[in-house]
């Protein structure tokens, strides 16, 4: 093939991918990256595939492809990634079959200055973009085949990979000279599958705690929480367990709304808030007239009346007491994470978000806005309050709130 300065030429991480996509690659494929082009050419020339889309960043690069690869089944495409496939109205919606790439990987610190080499700041940045977007593309039982360099950091692109609930099998390990290449066959994880069956779209890491994992979504044109299993939690039908819950307090308007529910993980409304002391302190140090006392009291009845429903349901939720990461502040006021949740003679969420209130840092920053708690006063109520769970002992604690 006639030289073309800005063609990736193929060199051991070319041929050791090349070797997979004829193995592997089938119906409709999407080259990205293609560079020489060497990975469309492999695709279109096996009997299993029916179409390729070969992209690349470079004009130039797609030019000298168009001019010297001469394959009915091959498409030349100029795009960074995905970005043309999503504004292209024939192509944004097009899932395939197989997604090959073989990423660029040198740290810009190198500043080597080539698109065929840098692959961000880091060296893994490009990989991590093209996991965010590649479940948008590949159809349910797809495969991607990628390549890439422990130059690019493994342990990151293990994690971009679940992030984004897929699962990989390595297909070959090969080392030459001052690094090692890995060969990965990449597919949609058992969830990802079940969450594109429900037509859930856009789906992306949001956060990690010790028991779940949350990602976002769309569902019905409605941003949504997605919650998993962390699998390095050793907690057992904590899912199942936060969905009976939320049954039962969706139904007093309490917790995020659960829209769908299954054995490996549950669907709810997206929250938009802020934890609730990092809203104490938001509030505490912008300008008010008075105003931040009367938003900060009626917050604080709120949710003592929300935990007071929980208490008469005897309903435990356990972390009341430090429930910075389990209350949401936003247009209202949500509890979140049912994960702990259970049926006691003697629940305690009142009582303990009583604790929470009557810590140091939380008085401090009540005491900023004016709001004085009598630590004395809220512990003798908060005793009597336990003894007799009713709304007279929780009036009691409130006006004592001020």
């Amino acid at each position: 093939m006639p030289n073309c300065k800005s063609v990736y030429d193929p060199k051991e991480d070319s041929t050791l991918l090349e070797r997979y996509v004829r193995q592997y690659a089938k119906g409709s494929v999407l080259d990205i990256g293609t560079g020489s082009g060497i990975q469309a050419i492999a695709a279109a020339q096996s009997s299993k595939v029916n179409s390729v889309i070969a992209i690349d960043v470079q004009k130039p690069v797609i030019e000298h492809c168009k001019k010297n690869i001469k394959n009915k089944k091959i498409t030349f495409l100029v795009s960074d990634l995905f970005h043309e496939l999503k504004k292209n109205k024939n192509l944004k919606n097009k899932k395939f079959d197989t997604i090959t790439f073989n990423p660029p990987y040198l740290p810009n610190e190198l500043k080597v200055k080539d698109l065929t080499l840098e692959g961000g700041k880091k060296g893994y940045e490009t990989l991590e973009k093209f996991f965010n977007d590649v479940n948008d593309f590949l159809k349910t039982d797809g495969i991607t085949l990628i390549v890439f360099s422990s130059l690019t950091k493994k342990e990151k692109v293990d994690k971009f990979i679940f992030n984004n609930l897929l699962e990989f099998k390595l297909l070959e390990k090969q080392h030459y000279f001052f690094e090692d290449l890995y060969v990965y066959l990449i597919k949609k994880s058992q969830i990802l599958k079940k969450l594109d069956k429900l037509n859930i779209k856009k789906i992306k890491y949001f956060a990690k705690g010790k028991r779940g994992v949350i990602f976002t979504g769309n569902y019905k044109n409605k941003k949504i929480a997605i919650k998993t299993k962390n699998p390095n939690s050793k907690a057992i039908a904590r899912a199942e367990n936060e969905i009976n819950f939320l049954r039962i307090l969706n139904k007093k308007n309490i917790g995020p709304k659960l829209l769908l529910a299954d054995k490996d993980f549950l669907v709810y409304e997206f929250v938009k808030g802020i934890p609730i002391l990092d809203f104490f302190e938001k509030i505490s140090t912008a300008k008010s007239n008075g105003k931040n006392k009367k938003t900060i009291l009626k917050l604080i009845k709120n949710i003592l009346e929300q935990l007071f429903i929980m208490d008469k349901l005897k309903i435990n939720k356990e972390e009341m007491s430090h429930p910075q990461k389990h209350i949401l502040i936003g247009k209202k006021v949500v509890l979140i994470d049912f994960e702990r949740a259970h049926f006691t003679i003697k629940p305690g969420n009142v009582t303990q978000f009583c604790d929470f209130l009557m810590s140091k840092k939380l008085s401090t920053l009540l005491k900023t806005n004016k709001i004085t708690i009598d630590k004395k006063n809220i512990i003798k109520l908060s005793k009597t309050y336990k003894k007799n769970i009713n709304k007279t002992n929780l009036k009691k604690i409130l006006d004592e709130i001020e």
